[in-house]
């Protein structure tokens, strides 16, 4: 009897044990997993910086070209696209080539005390956007668009990489709108050629691309 009390002690403490350092490694992965992508933020952040404005401009309407050229774009009726930024690949001929094709183009307007995302469709970059206290573009006006109508989103990122893997800005407002279980639609990444690095450290909340357009490819990926 004493033995068998021995036994399950022993047993009992290697559980203990084994959880202690499964609960070590998980916080020491999530820190360095933190600390790359703090790091990978910077560089590319700086990388996009020391490009100009025309460069930007002439880099994404190339990427855009190739973006016209696909069937998912093609095929949509129901587009969701971030308004771009000074440093960010330019979306904005996208936005008018979909107007011009009679497609329904919607852009995320960010709730930051709830952290979601809400879909509100645009049909003037002048009269129905504009930018936020926290320096992003955003609608004005509008109604939610229900996310289960949506075909595709095309969405930013720091950087991706060549397993879909993509780099945000941290806030996890994309990962959480595309996680949800309606949306069905198409992910897409656009970005610069400049902003693929080798790899990019991804948890299990973070959403991969279907596929990523760049002024140089079209690359798709297996989820």
């Amino acid at each position: 009897m004493e033995h068998v009390v021995r036994v399950i002690h022993a047993a009992s403490a290697a559980r203990m044990l084994l959880k202690h350092l499964t609960q070590v490694y998980m916080v020491r992965s999530t820190t360095i997993e933190g600390l790359v992508k703090k790091q990978l933020r910077a560089q590319l952040k700086a990388l996009l910086n020391s490009l100009s404005e025309e460069a930007i401009r002439e880099k994404s309407g190339r990427a855009a070209q190739r973006l016209f050229a696909e069937p998912e774009f093609d095929h949509c009726e129901v587009i969701m696209i971030y308004l771009s930024l000074t440093r960010e690949a330019d979306t904005t001929p996208i936005v008018l080539q979909c107007w011009r094709r009679r497609k329904r183009v919607l852009a995320p307007q960010v709730g930051w005390e709830s952290n979601q995302m809400v879909p509100v469709e645009i049909n003037n970059l002048d009269t129905d956007v504009a930018s936020t206290e926290y320096g992003i573009r955003e609608p004005v006006r509008g109604t939610p668009f229900p996310i289960e109508l949506i075909d595709l989103v095309i969405v930013p990122g720091l950087g991706f990489d060549p397993n879909g893997n993509r780099l945000g800005r941290g806030r996890g407002f994309y990962d959480r709108f595309l996680g949800r279980p309606k949306f069905k639609g198409v992910i897409c990444g656009f970005a610069l050629e400049e902003q693929l690095v080798e790899s990019i450290p991804a948890s299990d909340h973070d959403v991969k691309m279907h596929m990523l357009v760049t002024d140089e490819a079209v690359r798709r990926f297996t989820r």
